[in-house]
């Protein structure tokens, strides 16, 4: 069996450090690269060739899932597997057709990690059980689509960031963005989906269970 080369791209050190030991133990698996942010991710995938990419999707500057579609115009067979802290139903479609080989939570199983780096290596896609009911239903053409899913990705994670309780200023300062884009984010979110403020929009995140 060939070996799988994996890089691992996320802004903590911590967690960079932890998936790196749950996959180190694996006789068929090799971390041979890390990433701290999407720059970095983008540059080594340009350089070097690897079997896997495992992902954040929450990070500085350019989000994971911009650098998900940068590498799939670079490299559009190199699989990724994103890795996020988010729960299945608030990201999970949105990376699938973004291009991702497969969605994974942090809180997943060390041993689920290692069967989804090799389901993904092998050309496949990879769902939890729980998420692969949520896509069946997503994927019922006659549903009527939620007002979330008509924001863009960048305005979908502006509106998960105020839903959460986070001012203009800091979500400003996580997404390396003035607080003049956001608020200009924040106006486009709140016509698209018809509400009047961060009230409304809290709630119907809420209701919708876009935050935890």
């Amino acid at each position: 069996m060939p070996m799988i080369k994996v890089l691992i791209a996320d802004d903590h050190s911590v967690v960079r450090v932890g998936l790196r030991q749950i996959l180190s133990g694996i006789r068929d698996i090799a971390v041979i690269d890390e990433a701290a942010n999407a720059i970095e991710v983008l540059e080594k995938v340009k350089k070097n060739d690897y079997s896997v990419v495992i992902l954040d999707i929450a990070m500085p500057g350019k989000s994971g899932l911009d650098a998900l579609k940068e590498i799939k115009i670079e490299r559009p067979k190199l699989p990724v597997l994103i890795l996020s802290m988010y729960p299945e139903d608030q990201y999970a479609i949105r990376v699938l057709r973004a291009g991702a080989a497969g969605y994974m939570t942090k809180d997943s199983a060390p041993d689920e990690l290692v069967t989804a780096v090799r389901i993904v290596a092998e050309g496949r896609k990879y769902v939890s059980p729980t998420f692969a009911e949520i896509l069946a239903l997503n994927l019922d053409t006659d549903r009527e689509k939620e007002l979330h899913e008509l924001l863009s990705d960048r305005e979908y994670e502006v509106l998960c960031m105020i839903a959460s309780g986070k001012t203009l200023s800091e979500i400003a300062g996580l997404l390396f963005l003035s607080v003049k884009t956001i608020s200009t984010y924040r106006s486009r979110i709140l016509e698209k989906m018809h509400l009047k403020n961060n009230a409304e929009l809290t709630s119907y995140a809420i209701q919708n269970h876009l935050i935890e």
